[in-house]
């Protein structure tokens, strides 16, 4: 930045740059003593959503458990147990503004509400003595909490809308040397969805040398400098890019000023790819320590995942047999050769097994494969073409909504696979692997995953392979659950899927 941009700073006296980013002026500028009115409206219309799915749960028990012939203590327990419900919700952070939209924590506090509100009756019944039909609380609080996950998420779609149109955003000063501050303004703008706009960047003025990246001192990024920026582009989030120069007792002061403002204040340690319940901060000897856990890749939560997993598929396979069937004939009638297409992939620890597909090629599909390397549609690595023409009438269609990819539930019956992991590889992917790819193969690979619900073989290998990694670093069986709900809503659009 030249010298005749020097109006631009806060204090002309100060090594300072603010640098104003264009934002468009779509809203008026959130007043101060008052939290935005978007954030007011969503919070309300939660509330409303919550008491609906408690209305709903407690209708639904009632008339199963006892028709139309309801006593009055049940009356009772109808009328509180909305409210309880709401008070459950609220203790778990579910109104909290900084969750509104951004990740599956307002997802997690309504499953935590739920299992704490199951508690709480289950003690109060007990110390009331009370006789609650366990069938009405069993059947109660789970639709509830289904038909409020259900509410949330459809609010929290609304609000993903309204933000890829540049409202209901978080005003943000970024603060920081210059690489690390654009580092983060990248991140934080990457994903309007999260609700961040950056409106201006403080960073230290350039000294007479010219050199913007050399030493800092603490004098030339401190409190006075912040504020006066905060104040004058009406931010209501500071966030403090990776900087030693700016901490201990300067940040602990900034942290008091912005408080009083009512402005949020979020420091970026500098870590990529890790998850929230990966991190946790420990006090120690006054220090607030980020500690991270290192990831679960194997013992009892994975011993977890694999019941999980095979009893899912189990069902599935149960539940869509009469489809596998039709799927067989129409595939052995369409076109000749198998009925299945087997492949060798490498899995967990590099074992590799033979999976499973619904052949939705031509038998001569692997001799014809070296013709079309040069019309391939893929990302350098993987090998896709659009408009396949080894693909048959019938694979083509099976393809578009993952069907081919069912018999895969029999490998997760075997251990091969899971339900959720990484994308299975060709053993000659792997032979491609750099080093820090290989740890893909640290957990078994899925039918779905993080890359089937991004894009599928519309993602670089990059991208591929960063949405693995950072799968294996946060593996969760919340985040599975996730990932298989946003499967649905994939397989049916088939974006990517070719």
């Amino acid at each position: 930045m030249s010298g005749a941009e020097a109006p631009d700073a806060v204090d002309s006296r100060r090594p300072l740059w603010v640098v104003p980013h264009e934002v468009p002026a779509i809203v008026p500028l959130p007043s101060r003593s008052t939290e935005p009115r978007w954030v007011g409206v969503y919070r309300w219309a939660a509330v409303g959503g919550d008491l609906l799915a408690a209305m709903l749960g407690v209708s639904i028990a009632l008339l199963t458990r006892f028709g139309y012939h309801v006593g009055p203590s049940y009356l009772v327990v109808s009328s509180v147990l909305p409210l309880a419900w709401v008070a459950a919700v609220a203790l778990s952070k579910g109104y909290d503004s900084r969750f509104y939209g951004a990740g599956p924590d307002e997802f997690r506090s309504l499953l935590r509400a739920g299992v704490g509100l199951t508690a709480a009756v289950a003690m109060t019944s007990y110390v009331t003595r009370a006789e609650i039909a366990r069938g009405f609380v069993v059947l109660a609080i789970p639709v509830m909490v289904v038909a409020a996950l259900l509410l949330r998420y459809a609010l929290r779609k609304d609000l993903h809308r309204h933000r890829v149109r540049g409202r209901c955003m978080h005003r943000v000063l970024v603060v920081g040397r210059s690489g690390p501050a654009a580092t983060l303004c990248e991140h934080l703008e990457s994903r309007p969805t999260d609700g961040f706009r950056v409106v201006a960047t403080c960073r230290p003025r350039e000294d007479g040398s010219g050199d913007r990246n050399g030493p800092m001192h603490p004098e030339e990024l401190d409190e006075p400098d912040i504020l006066a920026a905060a104040d004058r582009h009406a931010v209501e989030v500071v966030a403090i890019a990776t900087d030693p120069e700016l901490a201990g007792q300067s940040l602990r002061r900034l942290s008091w000023a912005l408080e009083q403002r009512g402005i949020e204040l979020i420091v970026s340690p500098g870590i990529i790819e890790v998850a929230g319940p990966r991190i946790s901060v420990r006090p120690v000897a006054g220090l607030s320590l980020l500690h991270l856990e290192r990831p679960s890749v194997s013992g009892g939560p994975h011993l977890m995942k694999a019941v999980f997993d095979r009893i899912v598929a189990l069902g599935i396979v149960a539940v869509l047999s009469p489809v596998l069937i039709g799927l067989a004939l129409a595939v052995k009638l369409s076109s000749s050769g198998p009925v299945l297409f087997r492949q060798q992939r490498v899995g967990r620890a590099g074992a590799e097994f033979q999976m499973l597909k619904f052949r939705s090629m031509y038998v001569d599909a692997e001799e014809r494969l070296s013709d079309l390397y040069a019309l391939s549609d893929g990302n350098g690595v993987i090998f896709k073409m659009r408009n396949d023409p080894r693909m048959t009438p019938l694979g083509r269609w099976i393809r578009r909504f993952s069907l081919d990819e069912l018999p895969q539930l029999f490998n997760v019956l075997r251990g091969d696979m899971s339900l959720v992991g990484p994308r299975p590889p060709l053993a000659e992917e792997v032979a491609l692997y750099a080093a820090d790819d290989s740890r893909r193969m640290l957990v078994k690979p899925g039918m779905t995953g993080l890359w089937q619900v991004s894009g599928r073989s519309d993602l670089s290998w990059d991208e591929s392979v960063r949405l693995d990694l950072r799968y294996v670093d946060n593996w969760s069986m919340t985040l599975d659950l996730l990932i298989l709900w946003k499967t649905v809503r994939a397989v049916f659009y088939g974006a990517g899927a070719y």
